[in-house]
């Protein structure tokens, strides 16, 4: 009887595959009513493209279509009409989406021209927003413990090269698998993603902490400033006139120098040597200070004064906050704007 009547010549027009039911029989249905009223309906599985947008990965939402209209009549033949109700979805309870929350279903009528005439396109919308678990527990929450896990080389001892150094380094190299990891669960996009942003600045907050010990190690052990000759005054006895004398410093290691004062030769801590030059603010010319005594002085115009032996205490305030500052404009930006 189905091949006795004209059916309409419906395609999809976003399909990518699409199959007809025909097991154990055709997955078919008609009515014919006394008025001329015919029901005619098939059972599809139907695979349909959806352009994702994944700028907001993993807080995206979107609405997948499915489109359909006649082939080859155009709409002075034939016209595509909704019914009220016409489109459902089945109860929720008996289904389930994984990766997404359905949120529920639209659906539009629209005319579109082309060469052969103008047709009617009926589109379905399913919307769909994408659940967050996985990728919280999976990508989120072991880069934010990695973040704090490197803030704990700021209470070690700067003493303490090795801890602190494999410290850093297993921290990177953590928030560089995560990031690889990341990526495996996402198309090969040329954009960025929300999840990108996200392990990029948790990396870069690793990787400052290891390079603030590095900073801290060299301008503590290994930047000497450099002494020169100086004239200096010293009263021998109340009752005795006062005399001059001049001395060299001769550099012999990173902590220590020899000073030779008429013929003799006395070892003296290469900052005290030092410490003169820099009161008068002759070494201090760089953007850090040198010995606590130079925390004042006419080379302090225009600079602030940062102690670098305390770069750790800075950083103990400086990284937890400004990496709260940062999710909290991260998670109110993706999901509440």
């Amino acid at each position: 009887m189905v091949g006795l009547i004209w059916i309409p010549d419906t395609i999809f027009r976003n399909s990518k595959m699409a199959d007809a039911h025909w097991i154990t029989t055709p997955n078919q249905l008609l009515r014919i009513w006394n008025d001329g009223k015919i029901l005619y309906t098939l059972r599809l599985t139907i695979i349909a493209e959806c352009q994702l947008q994944l700028q907001n990965f993993p807080m995206d939402e979107h609405s997948c279509p499915l489109i359909f209209s006649s082939y080859g009549y155009p709409k002075d033949e034939m016209v595509y009409k909704w019914r009220k109700h016409s489109v459902e979805a089945a109860d929720q309870k008996s289904w389930r989406l994984y990766q997404f929350d359905f949120l529920g279903l639209r659906n539009t009528t629209k005319i579109i021209e082309t060469t052969a005439g103008e047709y009617v396109v009926m589109t379905v919308y399913f919307d769909l927003s994408r659940r967050m678990g996985y990728f919280t527990i999976q990508t989120y929450i072991p880069c934010i413990l990695t973040v704090v896990l490197s803030w704990v080389s700021f209470w070690i001892k700067k003493d303490a090269t090795p801890a602190r150094t494999a410290l850093g380094i297993t921290t990177v190299l953590t928030m560089t698998t995560l990031s690889s990891i990341a990526r495996k669960s996402l198309p090969k996009v040329s954009y960025v993603t929300a999840m990108d942003l996200f392990v990029t600045v948790c990396f870069l907050f690793v990787f400052a902490a290891l390079m603030e010990y590095a900073a801290l190690n060299y301008y503590t052990c290994c930047r000497k400033p450099a002494c020169t000759r100086k004239k200096r005054t010293v009263k021998k006895d109340p009752f005795l006139s006062t005399f001059s004398f001049n001395y060299s410093v001769l550099n012999l290691g990173p902590s220590s120098s020899v000073i030779t004062i008429n013929n003799s030769m006395y070892w003296q801590d290469f900052e005290e040597a030092c410490v003169y030059e820099c009161l008068d603010g002759k070494d201090c010319q760089s953007f850090f200070c040198c010995y606590k005594e130079c925390k004042s002085g006419l080379w302090r115009k225009g600079r602030i004064h940062v102690d670098i032996l305390k770069l750790d205490t800075y950083s103990r305030v400086f990284f937890p906050t400004t990496f709260l500052l940062f999710n909290l404009i991260y998670w109110v930006g993706y999901l509440y704007l």
